[in-house]
């Protein structure tokens, strides 16, 4: 099972959930997971690299900042290294609201069998991992 996330890059909220089994592409995913106003999209491997649907989500102000791919022929420059550094912080406030969701949560494994049980949970843990991370901005 993986759980794809939509999160605000400003905020690090999550704004969309999907859920699908271990042997879907995740790239299926994104055009559910992108709002109308987002301006920039992630993709956290390099199978998030499609030249079909990067055309499609490029619109005027937007940046597609997915990792690009190397090979033993073109290998990655040490621009494209510092890129992808920089483009790996920033992917990384997503990967906190999934940290929120694991540890004080304590979703740590797949607990149903069937995948819309575990839809369901996940999405519902959601909520509670969003308030996790807004709380000390609540509490200012």
């Amino acid at each position: 099972m993986n759980i794809h996330i939509g999160a605000d890059v400003d905020s690090g909220l999550t704004h969309a959930v999907s859920v699908t089994p271990a042997h879907a592409p995740g790239i299926s995913q994104l055009p559910d997971l992108l709002r109308e106003g987002d301006r920039t999209e992630f993709g956290d491997k390099k199978g998030y690299v499609n030249y079909r649907i990067k055309r499609a989500a490029h619109r005027p102000g937007a940046c597609w900042a997915v990792a690009l791919k190397a090979s033993t022929r073109r290998p990655l420059t040490a621009a494209n290294k510092r890129t992808h550094r920089r483009r790996s912080r920033m992917r990384n406030q997503a990967e906190h609201l999934l940290r929120a969701l694991k540890c004080p949560l304590g979703y740590v494994r797949v607990r149903y069998k069937g995948s819309v049980k575990s839809a369901v949970q996940v999405c519902t843990l959601i909520n509670p991992a969003n308030l996790h991370l807004m709380r000390k901005r609540m509490l200012a």
